[in-house]
């Protein structure tokens, strides 16, 4: 079986689906490994460490000729799609509920396409887990981006000239993303308070030391230990609650998400407006429409001497690790299909089932085809 790495096109975009490391591994599967030349570049992978591991360097058509599987950071263009052989198995973080041009290309050209941001959060499929693992490296920048435009120090000092409190830190939202938001800023030296909507999250966030802010509201967690979209009612409540939190905080990390959904509305511009000045709002949800009321996406916004920074793509902005991390998911996921050297899914497998949006032309995945359908009526 031949595996196809195209460099990822999409402005900003410094990841790579395949490391050389993972190339390598590859190798024992039965799997050649092509890559376009300079497909690592950007994440500091050069052409001469996937041939080291025997990989196959060589431009895009070169790449892209009798390869059955073609993986992906982003979703391919309907034109980058074009270019790929007839009837390929595309592997990519697809979204499809935010691709349907590109979902309707697959069916017409009858491929197959899985997409990792869909993966059963079960144990077996950890390994697997892309969201996870992109979400780390989320949450550990948006840390740094807090401490970085924060006009304070993050930890205490006691000094010759006076003791230095430390920074306050708010966390909304739990999960991984938030979990190492918060471990990096207890790292830093902040304290850290944290809310969720899971009730689950509570100990999670106390194991880091931070302190879990209580909202007396019923449970809100949804299939599979995602969260659930909020009613507009549990929003408006939530907000009033932690509308003191945000007051007294310095920073403010929001990483609220629901896949396939706009993401919720939980900081304000009142609330906003309520900061002390110079305190910052860093937003992981800019992608998904953002947190807060001022977010615009990849923009810092200056309201009342507060900044609010709107991250985009966050996982981008460390190349090297993220693309390691995802490369090893691809790996895992795709050591599940692969047989003596041949792609041979098993549709009875859910993680196999769950992951496949189209499945040779035909969409497979319920929502995906619901809002394909109403597309073309």
């Amino acid at each position: 079986m031949k595996l196809a790495v195209p460099s990822e096109r999409r402005a900003g975009e410094h990841r790579v689906a395949v490391v050389p490391e993972v190339a390598g591994r590859f190798g024992a599967l039965g799997v050649t490994v092509a890559v376009e030349a300079g497909a690592g570049a950007a994440a500091h992978f050069p052409d001469g460490a996937y041939a080291d591991k025997g990989a196959v360097v060589g431009e895009l058509s070169e790449v892209l000729d009798g390869a059955e599987v073609v993986a992906r950071v982003q979703a391919p263009t309907v034109d980058e799609l074009g270019a790929m052989p007839g009837g390929v198995s595309l592997v990519s973080l697809l979204q499809p509920a935010g691709q349907l041009e590109v979902v309707r290309a697959l069916v017409a050209r009858k491929d197959s396409a899985f997409s990792l941001d869909l993966l059963p959060r079960i144990s077996r499929a950890q390994s697997m887990d892309a969201l996870s693992s992109q979400a780390t490296v989320s949450g550990y920048l948006a840390a740094l981006a807090g401490a970085e435009r924060l006009p304070k120090f993050f930890p205490m000092f006691m000094t010759a000239a006076g003791t230095v409190p430390p920074a306050k830190v708010l966390v909304l939202g739990a999960g991984v993303a938030g979990l190492q938001a918060i471990a990096t800023a207890r790292r830093l030296g902040a304290q850290v308070r944290a809310n969720d909507v899971r009730a689950a999250a509570k100990e999670e966030v106390q194991s880091l030391g931070a302190t879990f802010v209580e909202v007396a509201l019923e449970t809100q967690e949804g299939s599979g230990g995602y969260a659930r979209e909020q009613s507009e009612e549990y929003l408006a409540r939530q907000r009033e609650l932690i509308g003191n939190e945000v007051a007294a905080a310095d920073v403010v990390i929001t990483t609220a998400a629901v896949p396939g959904r706009k993401a919720p509305l939980l900081v304000t511009t009142a609330m906003v407006e309520a900061m002390a000045d110079g305190a910052v709002v860093v937003d992981l949800a800019a992608d998904g429409g953002g947190n807060c009321e001022l977010t615009r996406p990849g923009e810092e916004v200056v309201h009342n001497g507060v900044v609010v920074y709107g991250m985009t793509n966050p996982p981008s902005g460390m190349p090297t690790h993220a693309s390691f991390l995802y490369a090893r998911n691809v790996f895992n996921f795709l050591s599940l299909m692969v047989v003596d050297g041949e792609l041979r899914p098993d549709f009875d497998d859910e993680i196999v089932a769950g992951t496949c949006v189209v499945r040779q032309g035909e969409v497979v995945h319920q929502p995906t085809a619901e809002l394909v359908s109403e597309g073309a009526s």
